[in-house]
């Protein structure tokens, strides 16, 4: 499947639901409260993705990542939230996929947004967000 672009400073998050849901950016943004807003100020917590994701009749939980359900990250569609960092300032959420983590900016901090796959997370994962 072909990755899914962030039209929104911190729309990550948005971009990784797309991608579960096989819909665009921007109807993805909708099902998000505040969504326009949130992915250009603030971004979202994890709460607000299963929120959404349910939303569209997917089920899915959230937690923090510890040695027991480490291993539960590498399932295909788990989310994980990289952690804040001198790379990532706000923190950075990509998808799993097929062997790869799908990332919405993988050419961070060009302003000419690109999406792409990694084989390997550019950061340590703090939380999980996996299909339950």
């Amino acid at each position: 499947m072909k990755p899914v672009k962030q039209e929104n400073p911190l729309g990550c998050a948005v971009a990784c639901g797309a991608f579960i849901l096989r819909t665009t950016y921007i109807e993805t943004l909708s099902m998000f409260t505040n969504g326009h807003e949130k992915a250009n100020t603030i971004g979202f917590i994890c709460k607000e993705i299963v929120t959404a994701l349910n939303l569209a009749g997917f089920k899915f939980e959230y937690k923090y990542i510890k040695s027991a359900i480490r291993n539960k990250i590498y399932q295909s569609n788990t989310i994980v939230f990289l952690r804040r960092s001198k790379k990532y300032p706000y923190g950075h959420y990509l998808v799993r996929t097929s062997n790869k983590w799908m990332d919405s900016w993988i050419n961070f901090p060009n302003e000419k947004i690109k999406a792409g796959y990694r084989t390997r997370l550019p950061e340590k994962p703090i939380y999980a967000i996996s299909p339950i």
